[in-house]
């Protein structure tokens, strides 16, 4: 059963931008990016389908689901909402960034730069440690890994023409799981089904605004076994929406505010740094990020 509707957004909207950033992280067999479009399995109350997003002609994105039984179209649309960064002023972020001489340039370079969000806070959790200290295109192998072992297989001829052929798994498996074949340090394995069980218990534990202030996110996120500082602040930037979230001491971030010299700032220096760029410090970064590709 196919649904198709509009998604407005407030332009400009950097739509190759957030695609880029979307396609070096797809998981092979649960997200697809081509040309313009991106695809992706999913679960919606229990319910596998795919999800197909690409750009209107307009403000406003084209979303295509296909499910098996009837779904709600607005839980789709929360997802989607979610993981474009739908609701985002760039008018009212880019000029209070743009007070800053650093950050001037690269916001008149991309005025519609958004922050990339997550379809489930439970598969970005995974993929955050999965990726500690391992590179972004190792991190996505262990994660088609997982979903090719745990994921229910999805029957869809255009998705898997696209190559979508699993949904990414849910908790109960994760926890329960054998993931001692995946290759990883013993103590990963640990976090990632400790963070399943976690999300079993409390099953709101990735939904904005549940935990209140800025720090008491983190602080919840920290909580969690495998979850410091830069993470937990990577999940409350694309999962929780939290615009302020900051992942301070990144190292992208810190050679992209190196001074003519080359010198980088200390963590404690790039904090400071950021205040100013209150309480927009997540799309500060992303263009941070952005001016170094």
């Amino acid at each position: 059963m196919a649904s198709s509707f509009r998604l407005p957004y407030r332009a400009p909207y950097d739509w190759n931008a957030i695609l880029s950033f979307l396609a070096l992280r797809a998981i092979p067999g649960v997200e697809s990016i081509a040309e313009d479009r991106y695809a992706r399995t999913a679960v919606i109350n229990d319910e596998p389908g795919t999800v197909f997003v690409r750009p209107g002609r307009g403000a406003f994105l084209h979303v295509t689901a296909h499910f098996a039984k009837p779904v709600p179209r607005a839980l789709i649309a929360a997802r989607v909402q979610r993981l474009f960064d739908l609701n985002a002023d760039p008018k009212v972020i880019g000029a209070h960034l743009a007070r800053d001489r650093r950050l001037a340039p690269l916001v008149a370079a991309r005025p519609g730069l958004r922050v990339p969000g997550a379809w489930d806070g439970f598969e970005l959790g995974v993929r955050a440690i999965l990726g500690q200290q391992i590179t972004v295109v190792a991190a996505r192998g262990l994660a088609a890994q997982l979903a090719a072992r745990l994921g229910e297989q999805i029957t869809h001829p255009q998705a898997n023409a696209l190559g979508l052929t699993h949904v990414f798994p849910d908790p109960a498996r994760v926890s329960a799981a054998d993931l001692s074949t995946l290759g990883m340090p013993r103590a990963r394995i640990a976090w990632l089904q400790a963070l399943a069980r976690a999300h079993l218990a409390d099953p709101s534990l990735f939904d904005a605004g549940t935990a209140g202030s800025l720090d008491e996110v983190i602080d919840k996120l920290r909580s969690l076994k495998g979850i410091g500082e830069w993470t937990a602040h990577y999940i409350a930037m694309r999962q929780l929406r939290e615009p302020d979230a900051f992942p301070v001491g990144d190292v992208a971030l810190m050679r992209a505010l190196a001074n003519a010299k080359g010198v980088r700032p200390t963590a404690r220096q790039m904090l400071a740094r950021a205040e100013r760029w209150r309480p927009w410090r997540a799309y500060a970064a992303l263009h941070l990020w952005a001016s170094l590709t």
